[in-house]
């Protein structure tokens, strides 16, 4: 933590002095460009050179507060910076799932500007959910799960620190805003998602207050929001087959929810036909990693999941700047999302 001059807060605010401190190495010049596709923080890779040849890494990537003030002010409302800060400073080098190195991570005292300067996974084969993926990239996805949520599963050195608990009154503010952003995407979207699936959107709307705040028997790390966009493939030029990013949305709850929300929402409807396939190999993942969980006694944390992709869906199209690109991924992901939850009754379940 720390106030705002004492770290870039933009892509154009990197210098080479300071990445020369951060590094250890001279750093003579640096350019950057944009990349990714993300909605409430932006990125950039940054290309060096050093006064000694081979003194530091060619190219970084780096993220910065979204400069979109709806999306910028979203973030900071649910903490979503510092959280993500938080993550790289304590838990990813504890985990298993493979993240980028993060070799700078500061955030403002107020939670609204921030910097991730990262190893560079590139090349890679970037995801995205408008695209759909493989089954063999699913099945990849799903076993870096494990990896996340065997090492935290009830673990307190994990998911009781502090900066997991609800700021005060943040609960109630969900479950107050939920049905305006429902009614904010129902208006947006009237013609292009299904009516049934809509109601899918409008029902968990008016069962709001379980939702926000609702408890999970079995309590673990949660990425809360594991979709293709969010991930590497054949990261450092096929080294490693997937990198996992942005971590801002991470949680404390049922790991479950992860699964359902990457099946249906995050890779759109096109693996709904390898759901259980999906769901054996997150199982077998988990028991490789010591986590035996018995099929029936997760299977209504898994149908309750897959409400959580309604819920991204909806309040994300509402409250983050609005791009054609997002309208057709928020989309996508409530007919995936919403059908998921028709097929297994997931309203019933919650």
């Amino acid at each position: 933590m720390g106030t705002a001059d004492a770290f870039p807060t933009s892509p154009q605010d990197v210098s080479a002095a300071w990445l020369s401190q951060v590094l250890e190495a001279e750093v003579t010049t640096v350019e950057w460009q944009p990349i990714g596709t993300g909605q409430v923080g932006d990125s950039a890779r940054f290309t060096l050179t050093y006064d000694t040849p081979n003194a530091g890494p060619a190219t970084l990537a780096g993220k910065f507060a979204a400069a979109d003030p709806t999306s910028r002010q979203t973030a900071v409302t649910h903490g979503l910076y510092a959280k993500e800060v938080a993550f790289y400073r304590e838990l990813a080098a504890r985990l298993a799932i493979r993240t980028p190195r993060a070799l700078a991570a500061e955030v403002a005292d107020d939670g609204a500007t921030f910097v991730l300067l990262f190893e560079d996974l590139g090349p890679a084969r970037g995801g995205n959910q408008l695209a759909g993926c493989s089954l063999d990239d699913a099945r990849e996805a799903v076993r870096q799960l494990a990896g996340l949520h065997a090492p935290s599963w009830n673990d307190p050195a994990f998911i009781d620190r502090p900066w997991f608990a609800p700021r005060p009154g943040a609960l109630d503010s969900l479950r107050a805003a939920y049905p305006y952003a429902t009614r904010i995407f129902a208006e947006r979207y009237a013609d292009d998602l299904a009516p049934e699936l809509m109601d899918v959107c409008r029902e968990l709307a008016a069962r709001s207050d379980r939702w926000f705040g609702r408890e999970a028997a079995y309590r673990c790390l949660v990425h809360g929001d594991y979709r293709l966009d969010n991930m590497l493939f054949e990261i450092k030029g096929g080294a490693e087959p997937l990198g996992v990013l942005d971590w801002q949305t991470l949680q404390v709850g049922s790991g479950l929810t992860d699964l359902a929300y990457f099946i249906g929402a995050g890779v759109g409807t096109s693996l709904l036909a390898h759901e259980e396939a999906l769901i054996d190999g997150y199982l077998a993942a988990m028991a490789a990693r010591d986590v035996a969980l018995d099929r029936e006694a997760v299977w209504d944390d898994y149908r309750r999941g897959a409400l959580h992709g309604v819920s991204t869906a909806v309040f994300s199209a509402a409250f983050v700047e609005r791009t054609p690109r997002g309208d057709a991924m928020f989309l996508d992901m409530a007919r995936g999302a919403c059908q998921l939850a028709l097929e297994h009754d997931s309203l019933g379940a919650l």
